[in-house]
């Protein structure tokens, strides 16, 4: 049939460009460089934490954060939260000069992450003086479930963060913290809390270093993005984004880090990615809070599609940054075609065996198992590797078999990002663009809404 060609095509070239990612991914990842220290002192650090309904985790983070950074503010927005939010950092806010409650209410609330963060943004233009050097001042987003490592600004102050002029941003790594939780499901029996371990598990090993090889990858095509956790820009870099877009975070943006950062990029700003300090949050246990929340990135990235052209064109991206901005930006489409060519394949077989047999439709596919044998080796393999580099770094007391047997899992792991791509793009035609906060693992099951609206 005159698809068939492409139908056959169309994975290996998917596969090849896989391939050559996950190579480049993980030489950036294993060839870092040593991460040298700077002089935290010689910035103004400013820790944004935004908030809804977070009286479970807020005050320890916020307290966390002022042992750990003691010359750091700590602002906190309130995005009119039902519990007791507002008056936790309230009462901390009386017994610390540096700490801030920002406070939004409805309506003007609720619109958003990137909505909280630009009203952040405003109030702290109002405290500082206006002849602050803006330059010397640095906005760290953190998680209201975030752990910062305590060495993190010194890492960022160095020569390969804000040490360096042209430096606009930095990310750094993300960690899962409850990955060593026996029972991350209390209530639950065996076979439950075995899937919820290994599901935060699979999180930490994506997020430190699967996506920290990607980001140092990035650092080399000038295409690095920002994270919504542990994302640090210079004060004067999102008055840039602000005087060319009104505000430096766009409202309605489901991807309201990754957005900013194109932005960053697109003003003349550089972003670098440092793995060597971290932050750590949460992993999600719930097979369906991780489904909605990876459903909302898909989404978000599906609508940055719109910055192609603006990309492209930009003198700011080299070839190399466009291509690989690119790449990122059609991966959930890509997944969708993907879907779409199996659904034509299996319809295509169905039909053939009706009409001409079972054996005569697969016939011809059984003739191939070795090819078919020596493609599920190649689309496995770099999975499976990415687990002796997590043992090194996140594991090291577990055996080498566990290891190898975690880069199995990661593979497996790796399908859901087909569901989420299409449940995404199924809400992208519905006009469906709203979201709220991810339920933490400390709440109450009826105290406000998973990741995203149905």
């Amino acid at each position: 049939m005159f698809s068939s060609p492409f139908l056959l095509a169309f994975p290996f070239f998917l596969l090849l460009c896989f391939l050559l990612y996950w190579a480049g991914a993980r030489h950036a990842y294993l060839r870092r460089p040593a991460v040298e220290d700077g002089d935290p002192h010689a910035f103004d650090w400013h820790f944004f934490v935004p908030c809804r309904d977070e009286e479970a985790v807020v005050g320890t983070t916020v307290s966390r954060l002022r042992a750990d950074h003691p010359g750091a503010h700590v602002w906190v927005i309130d995005d009119d939260s039902d519990d007791r939010t507002g008056a936790i950092v309230a009462a901390l806010a009386e017994e610390d000069r540096r700490v801030h409650l920002v406070r939004r209410h409805r309506p003007h609330a609720r619109q958003g992450k990137g909505a909280a963060l630009n009203a952040a943004y405003d109030e702290l233009n109002q405290f500082l003086s206006k002849d602050v050097d803006r330059e010397r001042a640095v906005v760290c987003v953190i998680d209201a479930d975030g752990q910062l490592d305590p060495h993190a600004l010194a890492r960022v102050s160095g020569p390969q963060g804000f040490g360096d002029p042209e430096t606009g941003g930095v990310q750094v790594s993300v960690r899962m913290r409850n990955t060593d939780d026996p029972r991350p499901l209390p209530g639950r029996g065996r076979i439950a809390n075995a899937f919820a371990r290994l599901l935060v598990r699979m999180q930490d090993m994506e997020f430190s270093v699967s996506n920290a090889g990607m980001q140092l990858l990035r650092g080399r095509t000038g295409s690095v993005g920002l994270g919504g956790n542990g994302q640090f820009t210079r004060l004067a870099s999102l008055d840039r984004i602000a005087a060319a877009e009104r505000r430096p975070w766009q409202r309605g943006a489901l991807l309201e880090d990754y957005e900013l950062g194109l932005h960053m990029t697109l003003t003349g700003d550089r972003i670098t990615h440092i793995a060597d300090t971290w932050v750590s949050q949460e992993g999600l246990p719930h097979g369906r809070r991780f489904l909605t929340q990876r459903t909302r990135w898909a989404q978000g990235n599906l609508q940055c599609v719109r910055y192609a052209p603006r990309i492209v064109s930009s003198r700011h991206y080299g070839g190399k940054g466009v291509l690989e901005t690119l790449y990122t930006f059609l991966q959930p489409v890509a997944h969708l075609v993907t879907l779409a060519l199996c659904a034509v394949m299996f319809a295509l077989l169905g039909l053939t065996a009706a009409q001409d047999g079972v054996d005569e439709a697969f016939g011809g596919m059984l003739e191939l198992w070795p090819l078919v044998l020596a493609l599920a080796v190649v689309s496995v393999t770099p999975f499976v590797l990415w687990g002796p580099v997590y043992r090194r770094d996140r594991a090291s007391d577990r055996s080498l078999l566990t290891a190898l047997l975690w880069g199995l899992a990661l593979w497996l792991y790796a399908y859901h990002l087909f569901p989420a791509s299409a449940r995404g793009f199924a809400r992208m035609l519905r006009g469906r663009n709203g979201w709220a906060k991810t339920r933490r693992n400390a709440e109450r099951v009826e105290s406000g809404p998973v990741a995203i609206e149905a």
